[in-house]
């Protein structure tokens, strides 16, 4: 739904126009927000001449957004009811993390859609304003296939968002209302740990067995070996999960075998796309955090301790 003659505009800042970050810049652009975006480079170069492309297993469309290297620059006409969106690769948040904080700094609200379950923990550490950040995650398959062309490659386009560490606000109920009117699937949770420890199961086990193997979903599944592969990392990540206090439910490893059951045989979670490219990995806040987690726990994790070890290099920002 585009906003409509007389309705205000929400601003919106994209820090990390890639796959996720494009995607959305262009489906809230399309929707009639103001969607600015901090890039550099080839992308940036691309996004000035012929705007930002996007391609979905339905349709094709240009969307106008603003784009900039300069942070500073982009900063000066956001204010308390901005949003931005931090959606880089997580192992770029130190170095991206001076942007988000002149967005913060002039009240905008910073809701990170990146994968793990530490980021807005990190985003704090680095001296974003806890007040001003709100728990999120999503829920899609989307790559930039090239310089300024994004693609999304899932059915499903899925946004959560809630008060840290739970809670539900007028805030994010507006957040929630400017995606789902963009044309995503938008909730608020009441326990976003608990949503954000659900995606992190499923990420970081299905992470693991595709990485180390190399197989997309299909062919892993297809293998009596590859299922109880996965199966061992779920029963680890649920195992680590719950001994943090997360409140998972019972019934938490077959809802998540479920769901990577449904999936497309050809999809593949980003992790083993960045191997196939040789580009860096996040497996350092999936596998290599549930080892962490394990280790000050005293549990046992072979599944995620090996994936964290073996899958391991060394990442370098590209916005």
């Amino acid at each position: 739904m585009a906003v409509r003659p007389g309705e205000r505009r929400t601003r919106v800042a994209v820090i990390g126009v890639g796959g996720v970050g494009g995607y959305y810049a262009a489906l809230l652009s399309r929707a009639g927000h103001s969607v600015f975006g901090l890039a550099r480079g080839a992308n940036l170069a691309a996004l000035q001449e012929r705007g930002l492309v996007v391609r979905t297993p339905d349709e094709e469309w240009n969307a106008a957004i603003t784009v900039s290297d300069d942070a500073r620059e982009l900063s000066r006409s956001f204010e308390a009811e901005s949003l931005v969106l931090v959606t880089t690769k997580a192992y770029s948040l130190a170095d991206v993390a001076p942007a988000v904080r002149l967005f913060a700094e002039r009240g905008s609200l910073v809701l990170p859609l990146l994968n793990g379950v530490e980021s807005a923990q990190r985003l704090a550490e680095l001296g974003i304003p806890g007040e001003q950040l709100i728990g999120g995650l999503t829920y899609i398959s989307a790559a930039r296939i090239e310089p300024g062309v994004v693609e999304r490659r899932s059915a499903f386009q899925r946004v959560i968002v809630g008060e840290l560490p739970n809670g539900v606000s007028c805030r994010t109920r507006n957040i929630a209302t400017l995606f789902a009117e963009a044309g995503a699937e938008a909730t608020v949770s009441e326990d976003i740990t608990l949503a954000l420890w659900q995606k992190f199961v499923f990420l970081a086990s299905l992470s693991a067995a595709c990485g180390l193997t190399r197989l997309a979903v299909g062919p892993l599944r297809d293998s009596s070996l590859g299922m109880r592969l996965v199966e061992r990392a779920v029963s680890e990540a649920v195992a680590v999960g719950r001994a943090r206090g997360v409140s998972l439910p019972e019934d938490e490893e077959q809802r998540v075998l479920s769901f990577i059951n449904s999936l497309p045989a050809t999809f593949q979670p980003s992790l083993l796309l960045d191997l196939q490219a040789g580009a860096p990995t996040e497996v350092e806040v999936l596998s290599g955090a549930l080892a962490r987690f394990a280790e000050n726990g005293a549990l046992e994790t072979p599944i995620h301790d090996l994936a964290a070890i073996a899958l391991t290099n060394q990442p370098t920002f590209e916005s």
